[in-house]
């Protein structure tokens, strides 16, 4: 494991240590897990393993709850995190053809990140962009007015970028 992991691994450990107070531990694994997304982009495998030796919570019941909401990452994020509008104003005005492009231009799925690590691609229920629908952002950059064919060019410049 490299030293910047084995940082964060002790940061996640003194996390769960600094709640140790509570008699009921499984009122913090949310917090825990949400700490251990903060840290590492998603909550691994190996984090989950550790939060359950820490917590004295069973592994299988960790996994259940980061797989129960959403919110968790299960995977490692693409380098550049794509994120679809997909609510109403965005939607109506095209946002469902843009999504079917860009999941043709890498090759993968909603929720999926590309073999190569560059792209992640995620659904949004509203980006809170309506005035330039439909709109994706790109980390945190925003791009609206959006086309089959200019969404897939903007992903192309970012495979450039590398």
């Amino acid at each position: 494991m490299a030293v910047a992991e084995m940082d964060k691994m002790d940061e996640l450990k003194e996390y769960i240590a600094s709640l140790k107070d509570n008699e009921n531990p499984e009122s913090d694994l949310i917090a825990v897990l949400h700490k251990s997304q903060d840290l590492y982009g998603y909550v691994s495998q190996d984090a989950m393993d550790l939060i359950g030796e820490e917590m004295q919570i069973p592994t299988a019941h960790v996994w259940g709850v980061a797989t129960f909401y959403h919110y968790f990452n299960l995977t490692a994020p693409g380098k550049y995190v794509v994120s679809v509008c997909l609510g109403t104003a965005c939607y109506v005005k095209g946002a469902g053809d843009v999504m079917e492009a860009i999941k043709e231009e890498l090759g993968i799925g909603e929720g999926e990140t590309t073999e190569d690590g560059l792209f992640s691609l995620h659904g949004a229920r509203c980006l809170g962009a309506c005035g330039l629908a439909p709109v994706v952002m790109v980390n945190d950059k925003m791009h609206g007015n959006l086309t089959r064919d200019s969404v897939r060019k903007l992903i192309r410049e970012y495979r450039k970028k590398g």
